[in-house]
């Protein structure tokens, strides 16, 4: 059995993980972390929710541990970057958890926050700063932030920083760090694109990985539902009514999708919640808290608003609206069976989705199991093969008893009928 200390971490970080009661490295830390500590740079290509944040998070904090003295004022000693503020927040959550009795600072700057705030914050300095590419750049061209002493950056979900093309604020970011440096870029999925970011960004990188990209975690059950786009709705809540106690995520690929199925489903009783893009930060927070503790059980989201989630709690994601890239399908199912759990992912599929379902099996190299409802002929753009498998735990054909079948416009995030109506603001990712 290898341990962290087997790894060759610090008495100081192993003592915090035990405390943490982490005692066994994942296979991607137990690839990862000897590499980077040995100075390399590391390509790591991993499913979600196989320990990824601390792949990275434990080398960065070894290294910082070496270097003498306090980061200058609005200096960064190491530089996280993320594709969104939830993935922010969980990131620096879990170096938090393990900085224990040392002094080492983990800031965070997203955009949805004062500014002023955050300007603030990095005046004193601090060892790691973990931020999202857009607000980043915003303090950069204040001033208000130093890169030139950051010898450590990690680009954490790198794909999806590619598909929100974050690509720029990169390339304006990079020139400004200190060199030499250590590169770490960890992604689930790897386009062809990745392969010219490493390229670019990554010197003579040691590529670890532990899946296939594109492979979903072995522990997802899957499935499919063959419908009309009109009677989505009704099967949503049969599926939700079968299992009303389970912290289940839906997801639309809309934002105004998002709020109007959510509104829908709280007019028919359901404890649900929303996160997009239109959501404020404080908003989006207390939604993916209330989601988290079991007072919401049903949290309706888009890709970028979900893409930080880690809940190990998570039983069931259904695709309300298939992603129209393959990847973000993937990376969805991967919010559940985390943490060695398992986890069920259910689908539909309309007419008019057919192509971007034979996308998503071309790319996972399986064919979903079909729970009911018929595939189109592939020259109408379907993709899975056969007819319906039976009832398959909770995603199988069963008829349920929803609690209602309208698409009501309740307006409250938890308990239908409390008539608020709140003030929507868009906020930056």
């Amino acid at each position: 059995m290898t341990t962290f200390h087997d790894l060759g971490l610090s008495p100081k970080i192993t003592d915090a993980l035990t405390e943490a009661g982490l005692t066994e490295p994942t296979p991607i830390q137990e690839q990862a972390i000897p590499l980077a500590l040995e100075g390399h740079d590391v390509l790591g290509l991993a499913q979600t929710g196989t320990g990824k944040t601390l792949a990275f998070g434990l080398p960065l904090m070894e290294h910082l541990f070496q270097m003498k003295g306090k980061p200058q004022d609005r200096t960064a000693k190491a530089l996280v970057l993320a594709p969104t503020r939830e993935l922010v927040n969980q990131i620096a959550d879990n170096l938090r958890a393990l900085t224990g009795e040392t002094r080492m600072k983990v800031t965070t700057v997203v955009g949805g926050q004062s500014i002023n705030r955050q300007i603030n914050a990095l005046a004193r300095g601090t060892d790691i700063l973990v931020a999202t590419p857009g607000r980043l750049i915003d303090l950069m061209d204040r001033r208000a932030v130093d890169l030139s002493q950051t010898r450590q950056l990690v680009l954490d979900e790198a794909d999806q920083m590619l598909d929100l093309g974050f690509i720029h604020a990169l390339r304006k970011i990079a020139p400004k760090l200190g060199t030499p440096r250590r590169t770490m870029l960890f992604s689930a999925t790897m386009p062809k694109q990745m392969e010219e970011l490493s390229s670019a960004y990554l010197n003579h990188p040691k590529r670890v990985q532990v899946s296939p990209p594109g492979k979903a975690a072995d522990k997802i059950t899957q499935s499919i539902h063959f419908l009309p786009k009109t009677e989505k709705p009704k099967k949503l809540r049969e599926i939700l009514s079968q299992d009303l106690d389970a912290l289940t995520l839906v997801f639309s690929r809309t934002k105004h999708g998002a709020e109007k199925l959510m509104k829908g489903l709280v007019a028919d009783g359901y404890n649900a919640a929303s996160i997009h893009g239109n959501k404020s930060q404080g908003q989006r927070d207390r939604a993916i808290k209330a989601f988290r503790d079991g007072t919401i059980t049903v949290l309706v989201a888009t890709d970028v608003a979900a893409r930080g989630i880690d809940i190990p709690g998570v039983a069931y994601v259904i695709n309300y609206d298939l992603p129209e890239v393959p990847d973000n399908y993937v990376h969805r199912i991967g919010r559940t069976a985390r943490a060695g759990r398992e986890g069920e992912a259910i689908a539909f599929c309309a007419p008019d989705e057919g192509d971007l379902l034979r996308q998503i099996q071309k790319l996972m190299k399986i064919d979903i199991p079909v729970a009911s409802g018929e595939a189109p002929a592939m020259g109408q753009g379907g993709g899975a093969k056969g007819r319906s498998s039976g009832n398959r735990r909770r995603g199988g054909g069963g008829q349920g008893q929803g609690r209602g079948q309208g698409q009501g416009q309740g307006q409250s995030q938890g308990k239908p009928g409390n008539g608020q109506r709140r003030r929507r603001r868009r906020a930056a990712a």
